[in-house]
């Protein structure tokens, strides 16, 4: 059995850390709508829209929040996502 690659994921708020770890994907909105973010996703910057955030845990249950606005950034299979400033 293969193991899926996967990328880091920091989410946080000034008080809260949403979560930290690795994750198969994770997936939010911005300006032109709906998008996902992979392992080997290109780098990426973006502002957030009002939405749920939804982040795919290897082998347990999504972790889904609410935001109000934030920024995320990808590099490298890292993902950094401030949110609720």
């Amino acid at each position: 059995m293969s193991k899926k690659p996967t990328i880091n994921v920091i989410a946080r708020a000034p008080f809260e850390v949403y979560y930290e770890g690795p994750a198969e994907g994770l997936s939010a909105l911005n300006k032109i709508g709906p998008f996902d973010v992979l392992p080997g996703h290109a780098d990426f910057f973006s502002v957030l829209r009002p939405c749920e955030v939804t982040i795919d845990i290897p082998d347990k249950d999504p972790i889904v929040f609410g935001v109000q606005n934030g920024i995320v950034t990808v590099r490298n299979d890292e993902v950094m996502l401030f949110v609720n400033m």
